[in-house]
């Protein structure tokens, strides 16, 4: 069993940015894709990113390429998601998932959640 905290969200205002952060427990995290879901208010998870289990290989949805990136450093057993020129429409609370498998960017392929932290954009 892999136990996942996420930290690091807030308030910020459109342009600014945010790093958060996904603590691993009970396992090491360097047997796992890690990822970052989404999800706003009334609408569904949404996946927004994913590393392999070495940091090599990444892979966004379009709503994040080229404003965010993830991270991980398995030494620390914690992987990471900057976040930069946030826009209004990315506040939503940001999950951080965990699964042996590479390749997966529906929630229901990935067997480890955290329980979220809030991102807050304001225009």
């Amino acid at each position: 069993q892999v136990q996942l905290v996420e930290s690091g969200g807030g308030s910020v205002q459109a342009g600014g940015s945010l790093r958060l952060s996904c603590a691993a427990s009970g396992r090491s995290i360097s047997g796992y894709v890690m990822a970052w879901f989404r999800q706003a208010p009334g609408k569904e998870r949404e996946f927004v990113a994913h590393i392999d289990w070495s940091g090599h290989n990444t892979f966004y949805a379009d709503s994040a390429k080229g404003r965010f990136t993830i991270t991980r450093d398995n030494a620390k057993n914690t992987g990471f998601l900057q976040m930069n020129s946030l826009k209004p429409e990315d506040t939503a609370v940001y999950l951080c998932a965990a699964d042996t498998y590479w390749g997966g960017r529906e929630s229901s392929e990935y067997d480890y959640w955290g329980q979220g932290t809030q991102v807050t954009v304001s225009s």
